[in-house]
């Protein structure tokens, strides 16, 4: 008996990983804005504050469900590059959001994947 090959992943286009990352943006400013609403922050929050918030979004979203809020929304995964199904251990889904957030890296691409995909053994694919 021969089992049905499991189909291709196509790779995510430049057009969905910018919304998934304006939608990222949006999310971590709303919330920066909510934890200043109900006390626990004193001042507006600064892009700093957003960014530290994105990075703690999008590495734990990434490691615990395989993308970030805003990659998820727009159907984006991030998978091993080696095939396996588990999402991204924490330690390289931080590497690879701590080059997301220097801009550069993902604009460098090999082989059809940004530079911090290539540095953390992932890819970015459609679902």
């Amino acid at each position: 008996m021969t089992t049905p090959a499991t189909p291709a992943l196509e790779s995510a286009t430049w057009g969905r990983r910018i919304v998934a990352l304006f939608i990222d943006w949006f999310a971590c400013t709303a919330l920066a804005q909510l934890l200043i609403v109900i006390g626990l922050m004193s001042s507006n929050p600064n892009a700093s504050v957003t960014m530290a918030l994105f990075i703690l979004e999008s590495a734990l979203f990434t490691a615990l469900v395989g993308g970030s809020f805003g990659k998820i929304v727009t159907r984006l995964r991030v998978i091993r590059q080696d095939g396996s199904p588990q999402p991204l251990s924490l330690i390289p889904a931080v590497i690879r959001t701590l080059l997301v957030a220097l801009v550069i890296p993902p604009l460098l691409t090999f082989e059809g994947r940004g530079l911090h995909d290539v540095a953390v053994g992932s890819r970015t694919v459609k679902v």
